[in-house]
């Protein structure tokens, strides 16, 4: 796979300027209300750790009727880059989660879609949006949701687990990103499917042409190609994958839906390569030294 799959040099540096940068715009959305918008941090024009939101990020990428009734703190704290509602077609009684949850605007859209018999999952590493997103679902009222502190790269819950994972313009801010993608593939259920929104490269633009365009907090400098990201995909054992480009976020690098499913028959397979495996180390051993069965 190719570089900025991971970004091993700076790794520890570079996560915690993401995590500074979202406890900073968690802060600014707490204290001001919907005025914190301007602390946002996705964004090619990041200064200073804050940008003005243009029409390529934000909240501003929901439908109206989507939004009607989350409370304002969430809308001003979405900091995506698109709308994974769109994609992930969710389903009542779905267990869906949210990697890089923010201030909750994706769990809580999910939490209305799966309805009182599902169950949404956010996760985030910053404590500070974490407080935010917790407020925000007490606003909302929403009492099938729950918040969970870890980072995406090591998610915090069991194996086959989840039905459906999302998440909004965050994968490009991981520093491990193979990773990201076998956790994603770990969680969900055989026959699960992803729905995510990124900010993803033309396939010919270098990783020195993308740092070019934006930093790496601004989710500019680590996205993948599209061919990145289809090959780490299927590195990790997804199916039917697909990135599309919606909208241009500076040139040569969009916001994109990112559709992939585990195969059905991945549980299957993961028990037939344990039993062969078992059954070979069964033979060796009555084979003796000279395997001469």
């Amino acid at each position: 796979m190719t570089t900025p799959i991971n970004q091993a040099d700076g790794a520890g540096d570079l996560r915690e300027q993401v995590r500074a940068g979202y406890a900073a715009a968690a802060i600014a959305v707490s204290s001001t209300g919907a005025q914190g918008a301007s602390a946002s941090c996705c964004g090619p024009d990041v200064a200073a750790g804050s940008m003005a939101l243009d029409g390529s990020f934000g909240a501003g990428l929901y439908a109206g009727e989507d939004v009607e009734g989350l409370p304002a703190e969430a809308l001003a704290a979405s900091l995506g880059c698109g709308n994974p509602m769109a994609v992930a077609s969710l389903q009542p009684g779905d267990r869906v989660l949210d990697l890089g949850s923010g201030g909750g605007i994706d769990v809580l859209l999910s939490a209305k879609r799966v309805g009182p018999t599902g169950r949404a999952f956010g996760l985030d590493m910053t404590e500070e949006m974490l407080a935010l997103a917790r407020a925000n679902a007490a606003k909302a009222d929403a009492t099938n949701v729950e918040f969970l502190k870890g980072q995406i790269e090591a998610i915090p819950l069991p194996a086959a687990s989840i039905d459906v994972v999302i998440s909004n313009c965050v994968v490009n801010l991981s520093t491990d990103k193979s990773a990201v993608l076998a956790e994603m593939f770990r969680v969900l259920v055989p026959g699960g499917r992803i729905g995510i929104s990124d900010v993803v490269a033309e396939d010919h633009l270098s990783p020195a042409e993308r740092a070019e365009r934006g930093s790496y907090v601004g989710c500019i400098a680590g996205a993948l190609s599209r061919s990145e990201y289809l090959d780490g995909l299927a590195a990790a054992g997804f199916t039917d994958a697909a990135v599309e480009f919606t909208h241009e976020a500076v040139p040569g690098m969009h916001g994109a839906i990112i559709r992939a499913t585990k195969p059905s028959d991945a549980l299957q397979l993961l028990t037939l390569i344990s039993q062969n495996d078992r059954s070979g180390q069964d033979e060796s051993a009555a084979c003796g030294p000279a395997g001469c069965c």
